[in-house]
């Protein structure tokens, strides 16, 4: 995901209306025919639409600002004006439109090919064929066209996947990604190689599951520190968690617990997901420790050991995901409204 944008400003402008004709009917043999000034042109709308192809914000980015065509004016012989284009203006799903002044949500927008119409352009103008009376047959007047409006508004994508891995720096997020799914992350051994959101699909028999990988948390990134509060939000429409720990760390229950609290103070609700607590770095000789500790810690059922490096362990990682999975959609289900 180079060039992995999730959040910027833009500027949308609706087109405004177009002006009614003043206008008189000109005939050889009809001298007086009347007004015959037609209607301004409607102008523009703006629209937002989900495309699935788009994984970033950074065209919106890139261009900043939107605006829609004005309305054409009206002419003679009662011809309306030409209506304004819209401005279509593409987004990925999960992007979240915010009013920059207030702050309140404008549109939630997650499904492909989901439409919102968010500013309709201005009403054209009356011509003067509107205005004729019987006391004034030649109104010289016709109607502006109502103008358009401009909004600034915050855009933010929240990545859409199925289960999210949470984890300190250096947990070993990345590199289980690489090997569950077909995405290739930034590997490394030092901590915060992963600045952006990765996603990956693993396949399972019944269906597919997006894993998103976010950069690692530490302790107060619920307040802004470190990379963690910027792409929590990323694990926020997430139907599971998985919480990696490094088995070789000196207190993997004390990471279990921080990511917990940390998770809790960003979001309650977030912190109620159904999840799995994964050690990882089981390879290594100085996993023993914390392997034992968190057995002893975790419900059944609710902690898997693996290695990235020589695969033990992940064959039980899968069969766990596929029921983390099942009891997600279960949950999901069972809040739906009857």
């Amino acid at each position: 995901m180079n060039g992995f944008v999730d959040e910027t400003t833009i500027v949308v402008s609706s087109g405004s209306g177009g002006d009614g004709a003043v206008s008189f009917r000109r005939e050889k043999y009809v001298p007086r025919g009347g007004p015959d000034g037609g209607d301004g042109g409607k102008g523009g709308d703006v629209v937002f639409t989900v495309r699935l192809n788009l994984k970033t914000l950074s065209h919106l980015k890139l261009k900043r600002h939107f605006k829609a065509g004005n309305g054409g004016r009206g002419m003679g012989q009662r011809m309306h004006g030409k209506d304004g284009a819209d401005v279509v203006v593409p987004v990925p799903p999960g992007t979240v439109l915010r009013d920059t002044e207030t702050g309140s949500t404008v549109a939630d927008l997650t499904h492909d090919g989901e439409s919102f119409l968010y500013l309709r352009g201005g009403r054209g103008g009356k011509g003067n064929s509107h205005y004729a009376t019987a006391v004034n047959q030649a109104p010289r007047y016709a109607q502006k066209g109502i103008e358009g409006e401009t909004r600034d508004l915050k855009a933010e994508l929240h990545l859409i996947a199925d289960i999210g891995l949470v984890g300190m720096p250096n947990a070993g997020k990345s590199t289980l990604l690489s090997v569950l799914t077909n995405a290739h992350p930034l590997i490394a051994d030092y901590p915060f190689t992963t600045r952006t959101p990765n996603l990956g699909l693993l396949r399972l028999p019944e269906r597919d599951v997006i894993l998103a990988d976010i950069p690692g948390i530490i302790e107060g990134a619920s307040q802004g520190r470190g990379l963690g509060l910027k792409f929590l939000r990323h694990v926020e429409r997430c139907a599971a968690l998985l919480f990696l720990v490094d088995l070789t760390s000196s207190d993997c229950l004390g990471t279990v617990r921080l990511l917990e609290a940390e998770l809790e103070t960003y979001s309650p609700a977030l912190a109620s997901r159904p999840r799995l607590v994964v050690g990882t770095k089981l390879d290594l000789p100085e996993s023993t420790a914390g392997h034992a500790s968190l057995t002893d810690a975790c419900p059944a059922g609710g902690f898997v050991a693996v290695s990235s490096f020589s695969r033990e362990g992940l064959a039980l990682l899968v069969a766990a995901i596929r029921t983390l999975v099942g009891a997600a959609a279960a949950a999901t289900a069972g809040d739906a409204p009857k």
